[in-house]
């Protein structure tokens, strides 16, 4: 007797596909870890300035206990998360003295 395929059925297919779609989209991308408490300006300029996406990313934070906690992250391709990583610590290195 053929098996008749239920929504069930279809819906799964669609999610594996979806899956699969991901994976092969994520595999030339990286993550640069926005530090905690950098002002948004900068954020916004370095997403517009390198088409980044921001990500939320759970990752392991060692203070008193290890614990995860949800980050954000800028995605993109290696140059451009590099180049961003450079002008994020210079403009968080600035904006810390401007602070003093």
């Amino acid at each position: 007797m053929p098996k008749k395929l239920s929504f069930e059925d279809l819906v799964a297919e669609k999610e594996k596909e979806a899956e699969d779609v991901e994976n092969i989209e994520l595999e030339d991308m990286y993550d640069l870890i926005i530090p905690p408490g950098t002002p948004s300006y900068i954020i916004y300029d370095l997403v517009e300035e390198f088409n980044l996406e921001p990500v939320d990313r759970r990752v392991k934070v060692n203070i008193v206990d290890c614990d995860e906690r949800d980050v954000l992250a800028l995605r993109g391709q290696l140059e451009d998360v590099q180049e961003a990583e450079q002008i994020l610590y210079r403009e968080l290195k600035a904006w810390a003295e401007d602070q003093e």
